[in-house]
């Protein structure tokens, strides 16, 4: 079995809104239907898990039906941080998966998600027990000595960009997270999955990323999407 765990427990405070910004409106529809709608149509995915910012979940349903996500067959209650909600959602599962059943990590903020990517990840995973969206480095990376200069860079061919979709055998992520709990180890602010897999030690494998995999955060990613959305009905 294969089941997509959608992450939309954030605030979103960086978008200016009143309303968390999985669940804003662009072109008539909100985000997260965008972001499910892709799992929905999946042929690689049996069923989805959602893991909501509280207060939110019966919102949540209501648009599942009305957007015919019939997928969508738990929704979880966020923690306080993304690993936290990560980490919930794997436990909810726990009757549910086997060792070798394979969970999509994906943000519900990013709902140009395309098929290809999506089987990429899975078939890594199949193979090697993670598959990690990844994407090379096109800009020069530099050290910063200070506020001020530089004097150091590091060779772009040494650095990938990792994104969502994220595959893992359920088993071996369900035990790296019991264990980053027990020695609290990996759940510093900005972590995820990946970055967490990284601080025990697991070796990750990059899988096919896209430049259209856009992470929803500010307003002006809001009017991408919106051009995204617009060009391809052109």
């Amino acid at each position: 079995m294969k089941i997509a765990v959608v992450i939309a427990a954030g605030v979103g405070e960086r978008t200016g809104q009143q309303i968390p910004k999985q669940f804003i409106h662009v072109l008539d529809k909100p985000i997260i239907i965008y972001t499910l709608e892709k799992f929905q149509n999946s042929p690689e995915i049996d069923a989805i898990e959602v893991v909501c910012l509280s207060g939110w979940e019966e919102v949540l349903k209501t648009y599942a039906v009305q957007y015919g996500i019939a997928k969508l067959k738990w929704i979880v209650p966020g923690g306080a941080s993304g690993q936290e909600s990560i980490y919930k959602g794997l436990l909810n599962l726990r009757n549910e998966c086997s060792e070798d059943d394979i969970v999509v990590i994906h943000d519900g903020i990013r709902p140009m998600v395309e098929e290809r990517i999506l089987k990429s990840c899975i078939e890594i995973c199949e193979k090697k027990g993670n598959g990690i969206t990844a994407l090379p480095v096109y800009e020069q990376i530099f050290r910063a000595e200070d506020e001020e200069k530089t004097t150091s860079y590091i060779p772009r061919e040494q650095l990938r960009i990792l994104q969502t979709p994220q595959a893992y055998q359920y088993g071996m992520i369900l035990r790296t997270y019991e264990e980053a709990y027990k020695s609290n180890v990996g759940l510093h602010s900005s972590s995820y999955a990946n970055t967490l897999m990284a601080d025990l030690g697991h070796p990750l494998y990059f899988a096919e990323g896209s430049t259209k995999n856009i992470k929803i955060t500010t307003k002006d990613d809001i009017e991408i999407f919106k051009a995204m959305l617009e060009s391809s009905k052109g």
